[in-house]
């Protein structure tokens, strides 16, 4: 994999990996880490690889940017290390288009950009502070292709006298009390009349412009262009089509933006739904009306008539002036041809975002959206301003307001047939939306049937979730048992949702033989790679809407992004090689991911937590229980050990004795519930013995994906390498371990490298070590791999991270294994306060000891369903 580029939320670092770089990528990192800005500044005057990241790819892109406009600033030579970019709204949009699929790509927006801009301005300050030469000789060691603009300019503005419309003028750069001002070229003859070396210098690039036009020519040669003059719409539109040719003379242009932007241009324009169409998904049929346009705006048969009566080059129509070019004109009304009658939805959405072959714009097409079409694309790009739907009664919970809207856009999506991506960032409810539009579905269809599937490592939580806030929803488990019993249960139940895992999905035939009512795929990134077994088995269930669920939409490889709407909306981008050739233009063409974008962006919905509309409505900690099931292995060791403890509860002990045993009993069932090594004191920790190792994969995954960093807190010192070990895996860097055998300095040393600059993504602790006195705010995520059954202890631990400093939202996951003693005790915690508060926080785990031989027992005893 290239080397990829890290974007925060106001500037960038190189992403650190273990894939093999090229020699010149190596160097680049290097660069990069040593000096950020100085080498963005060096980037915009080489050229790029072939094998070039998309990510650093933009990064060329912006600091190419600069330097155009840096190397187009008349007076460049006199303000030297004063020269300072300002970015205008038309260079914000032309970057703002070219954004990426890229990991932190939601950060940029104008202001980032400015800021990246500002960085640049200072880096050519402080480069031209100790160079001695003149600029030019400063962009020619950076490029031999570079040359300063020369001090004079040309300007061309609209005049309200009718015979002569146009004015223009030719003025020069001059530096006034430190200032650099534009004075008519005419005081030229006075500010150098002493020095006529000088004034010879500056008029000299005439020559060449009096090369490349005669127009302008005949100006210099009759004196003329040292004088204001106006311009008949002739010569003005010789000038303007020679603006190109005098700007690469050095001499650049201001001229009417409607020239500029192409916006005098006749153009065919094809509105594609005004009327709205049946709903029927994307075989609906919708029309299709072409006509000709002049900034958007409608040519008369008659007024094309008229264009076409008069010579080529400008003319005044309807208050605008229009380019005329009859072989052009005569081509689109040839072309008009083609585009008449109607087409399907699918058809309509590619050419609405340039993606189909149709809207190419080699002959000035013009693709705009009708009525219908606008206010529907326009609903789902922006699901706030969409008719909201009651949230149903079923639902117990309180849904914040942008859950409200999540629901409203799941709604509008099935009443639509599209399939949609709930992308929300990790912490914002997923589940819960997706919860009330499945009690939705059972209040409006009695007989609806629904397949969820999900890792299995989530089976647990679903669960959980669905009877705490939806306990209405009928589900069977789809798991756990032999093919055919599941097959079995599959034709007997009468659930409204199925739930099964990806494994399962990918060997039950039996699941594509259903047409369900929505097929909802959570962690929908096991199916980003279209090539497995899995995916393709998956894709083969045949549903009449369809709904993925991630954390982290596709952030660099496009091909995930083409799998994943392969499996939502079938077509939408094309065939897989369509959408390679697609991907491969958009190392030249740059707007292309607007088009893309554009394309996809109705049907993913996406909030993040920095979205300023959603930030007000979350609280600064949230705090959520991951249930877990067990694996096999420690099914039978956690009942051998209730058993065992069931047989040492014997009469005639003392009551020291016995608190000893139910103690060593209570931590070999968390040590269980942890991995069955920590409690036989191996060393193996195959990850699939645990269900906390698989769901820590999952949560943090997700976590590396945005490259944010996570503290996992565990009681027990003896498993704190083997966790860091797995989490060095999962995020492919190294990891920090902080435990009571570290020393107060090193620690103190370890805090500062994981608060640094460079991406330290974990930091182990066990509980009694970290959970005071550190101030570890790099961090938004924290894990409890293990429960202290104390809530003040895991509250000090969770501050290590939710303190002042930080500025993001932290995210607390506890990790509870089902059916255990671990989950009895936390329904205790939170359902009695008092409990918690007095007993369990002054006492530690030594309250259970005092429960009788039967209540102890029905605590500790596996309860699985």
């Amino acid at each position: 994999m290239p080397l990829q580029i890290i974007f925060t939320h106001n500037s960038f670092y190189c992403d650190e990996t273990e894939e093999q770089l090229t020699e010149k990528e190596e160097h680049l990192r290097s660069a990069f880490a040593a000096n950020r800005y100085r080498t963005l500044f060096e980037i915009g005057f080489g050229k790029a690889e072939n094998s070039e990241s998309s990510s650093l790819s933009y990064l060329r892109t912006i600091s190419e940017r600069y330097v155009d406009l840096l190397t187009s600033m008349p007076g460049l030579e006199l303000l030297r290390g004063r020269a300072e970019v300002m970015l205008d709204e038309d260079t914000v949009a032309e970057l703002l288009d070219s954004v990426p699929y890229a990991i932190g790509t939601e950060y940029i927006d104008s202001d980032w950009l400015n800021n990246i801009f500002s960085a640049l301005n200072a880096t050519f300050t402080s480069e031209m502070k100790d160079y001695s030469g003149t600029v030019q000789m400063f962009l020619t060691e950076k490029s031999e292709h570079l040359r300063t603009p020369e001090r004079i300019f040309f300007h061309l503005v609209e005049n309200s006298n009718d015979d002569l419309p146009f004015a223009f003028m030719a003025t020069y750069a001059t530096e006034s009390e430190g200032q650099i001002c534009h004075m008519p070229l005419s005081y030229a003859l006075t500010e150098f009349k002493s020095d006529r070396s000088k004034l010879v210098t500056l008029l000299s690039c005439l020559e060449k412009v009096s090369e490349v036009s005669p127009l302008l020519g005949g100006f210099v040669e009759s004196g003329e262009m040292f004088h204001p003059l106006r311009l008949d719409a002739n010569e003005a539109y010789e000038f303007l089509k020679a603006v190109p040719a005098i700007e690469h003379c050095g001499v650049m242009c201001r001229v009417p933006n409607w020239w500029r932007k192409k916006q005098s241009s006749v153009n065919l324009s094809v509105t594609l739904g005004e009327k709205k169409a049946s709903m029927l998904g994307f075989e609906t049929l919708v029309s299709m009306v072409p006509e000709l346009t002049v900034n958007g705006e409608r040519l008369s048969k008659r007024e094309i008539e008229q264009l076409l009566k008069q010579t080529d080059g400008l003319a005044f129509l309807k208050g605008k002036w229009i380019e005329v070019d009859h072989e052009r004109l005569r081509k689109l009304l040839n072309d008009m041809e083609k585009y008449g009658g109607s087409l399907t939805l699918l058809q309509a959405l590619r050419m609405d975002s340039g993606m189909s072959e149709k809207s190419e714009p080699d002959v000035g097409v013009k693709i705009t959206n009708g009525r219908w079409l606008k206010e529907m694309l326009g609903n789902l790009r922006q699901p706030d301003s969409m008719k909201s739907v009651k949230v149903p009664a079923g639902v117990h919970a309180e849904l914040r307001n942008y859950q409200k809207t999540g629901f409203s856009w799941l709604m509008y999506m099935q009443k639509l047939g599209f399939g949609a991506c709930l992308a929300d960032d990790m912490g914002l409810g997923k589940t819960l939306q997706i919860l009330t539009f499945l009690e939705k579905l059972r209040t409006a269809k009695k007989d609806a049937r629904v397949l969820l599937i999900v890792p299995a490592s989530l089976l647990g939580n679903w669960e959980k979730e669905a009877q705490k806030f939806t306990p209405k929803i009928t589900y069977t488990i789809l798991h756990g048992k032999g093919k055919s019993l599941i097959s079995n249960e599959l034709d007997s139940a009468e659930s409204l949702v199925y739930i099964t895992t990806y494994g399962m999905a990918a060997r039950m035939e039996k699941l594509a033989e259903i047409t369900w009512d929505c097929l909802i795929l959570d962690e929908a990134q096991a199916i980003k790679n279209p090539v497995t077994r899995q995916t393709k088995a998956i894709k083969k269930i045949p549903a009449r809407q369809k709904i993925a669920m991630t954390g982290t939409p596709i952030e660099n490889d496009l091909t995930n992004l083409w799998s994943l709407f392969d499996f939502l909306n079938k077509g939408l981008l094309g065939t897989s090689a369509e959408f390679r050739d697609f991907s491969k233009k958009l190392d030249t063409d740059k707007g292309g991911y607007r088009k893309l974008k554009s394309m996809v962006s109705p049907f993913i919905l996406r909030r993040v937590k920095t979205d300023r509309s959603i930030i007000y409505d979350l609280p600064e900690k949230m705090e959520q229980i991951e249930y877990v099931g067990l694996s096999k292995k420690q099914i039978v060791l956690y009942r051998k050990q209730v058993s065992d403890l069931e047989k040492a509860l014997t009469d005639g002990q003392s009551k020291m004795e016995r608190r000893g045993k139910v103690l060593a009993a209570i931590l070999k069932l968390k040590q269980i519930c942890n991995h069955p090594d920590q409690f036989l004191g191996q060393e193996g920790y195959d990850p699939a013995d645990s269900g906390k190792f698989c769901i820590l994969k999952d949560i943090c995954e997700t976590i590396y994906e945005k490259r944010e960093r996570v503290l996992v807190f565990t009681q027990y010192r003896e498993i704190t390498e083997y966790l860091a070990a797995y989490l060095e895996k999962i995020f492919h860097h190294k990891g920090l371990i902080i435990h009571g055998g570290i020393p107060a300095k090193k620690r103190t040393e370890l805090v500062e490298r994981f608060n640094g600059e460079a991406y330290v993504p974990f930091m182990v602790l066990s509980v009694k070590a970290g959970g005071t006195g550190l101030n570890l705010t790099a961090a938004n995520h924290v894990i409890h791999f293990d429960r202290w059954w104390n809530p003040a202890v895991e509250n000090q631990a969770t501050d290590r991270a939710f303190r002042i400093g930080q500025q993001k939202n932290v995210i607390v996951y506890k990790l509870v294994s089902e059916g255990t003693i671990e989950e009895k005790i936390d329904a205790i915690i939170n359902s009695k306060k008092e409990l918690a508060d007095n007993v369990i926080g002054s006492g530690g785990e030594k309250w259970i000891t005092e429960m009788n031989d039967s209540e102890l027992l029905n605590l500790m005893r596996l309860e699985l369903k």
